[in-house]
């Protein structure tokens, strides 16, 4: 080493402050632990300076220039090494960036989701990023990192783990307790009750490293396009059973309409028509199968009579002469007198009518 390279390095000394390459790293450990009284320490705005004595804090420093010293810093005496006379001290300095960092990437399966809608259980992901900030930089360099010097992704990797996991568990047990289909999950419409939960969720996990998980940001549920196609097919068969009256109903009118279409694409010319015939023919199966049960009108009795000619008959209208028939009144089963119509009791022995 030169003469000028010895003289920059122990400028150097003289002055401690954060690395600009370590400027996004959110801690930044300095190198060197035997510092010279009255050296000059820089704390940047958003970040403060830990002193670290065999595995303690002894003192934290907040932003500004400092000039290390016991009248500046009171609890710099008690790193101070005597064999030194008072012109070092032994500590480990670590700078602790408060201000919070976004875009820190996640992602992976959930697992297997029942949905409520359909009742099938889907392979579900997540996938996203989150923000974090430090709320206690003592909590973080005793709990997590440990003396040693820490890169970003060196310890960001386990939370990570931790936003996964309570998404994980956060939208599973939401979709079963709350019932949302997953069709809606993945559109977004719950993303900010979901973000709550997480967020709330996290903090049991991360508090104690003196951590907080901020926010999530672009973050998305999904499936695959061959489970979204099979529950979007589900969810509108489901929905148009409910209106034709039940599944079978559904199914039935659904028939129709197939064979209405197969007639419309193995006719010649008049395509369109048939195609509009089919249609209403499969809604009025809908309609039919789902007003099952309804009475439908009756025609005379056997044993009519023609009131025009006096023809016995069976059929709506006389077949001599073509009026319509006159339907042949009930008989009491007692005295075989003719019963009114709607008749209850006979009028002529008081006997009930059968039903």
């Amino acid at each position: 080493m030169g003469l000028f390279d010895t003289v920059k390095a122990e400028t150097k000394r003289n002055f401690i402050a954060r690395a600009d390459e370590a400027k996004n790293d959110i801690i930044y450990k300095y190198p060197e632990n035997n510092i010279r009284m009255m050296t000059q320490l820089t704390v940047d705005s958003d970040e403060v300076a830990l002193f670290v004595k065999d595995g303690k804090i002894e003192g934290q420093l907040g932003p500004g220039r400092h000039n290390l010293d016991t009248n500046n810093v009171p609890f710099i005496s008690r790193l101070l090494e005597k064999l030194t006379g008072g012109n070092l001290f032994l500590a480990e300095v670590f700078f602790i960036s408060t201000r919070e960092f976004a875009g820190i990437k996640f992602g992976g399966p959930i697992g297997d989701v029942r949905d409520p809608e359909t009742g099938l259980g889907i392979g579900t992901m997540v996938y996203g990023d989150f923000s974090i900030r430090v709320t206690d930089p003592a909590k973080l360099v005793l709990g997590l990192v440990g003396m040693r010097q820490a890169k970003n992704e060196e310890f960001l990797g386990w939370f990570k783990n931790q936003v996964l996991k309570v998404t994980r568990d956060r939208i599973a047990e939401l979709v079963v307790k709350k019932r949302w289909a997953l069709l809606d999950v993945t559109s977004g419409a719950y993303t900010e009750e979901i973000e709550q939960e997480v967020i709330s969720g996290t903090k049991t996990h991360v508090d104690g490293y003196g951590m907080t998980v901020v926010r999530l940001g672009n973050f998305t549920v999904s499936i695959k396009e061959e489970d979204e196609a099979t529950l979007k097919k589900l969810s509108k068969d489901v929905a148009y059973s409910r209106l034709a009256g039940g599944f079978q109903n559904y199914a039935q009118g659904q028939a129709m309409l197939g064979a209405a279409e197969g007639m419309a694409k193995g006719g010649e010319g008049g395509g369109a028509a048939l195609q509009g015939m089919g249609l209403g023919v499969g809604f009025g199966m809908a309609n039919m199968f789902a007003n099952q049960g309804q009475q439908r009108p009756q025609g005379p009795a056997a044993g009519a009579t023609c009131p025009a000619c006096g023809t016995p008959g069976s059929g709506r209208f006389c077949a001599n002469c073509g009026q319509a028939m006159a339907p042949q009144a009930k008989k009491c089963g007692k005295c075989q007198a003719d019963l009114a119509a709607g008749a209850k009791f006979c009028a002529a022995c008081g006997t009930p009518s059968a039903a």
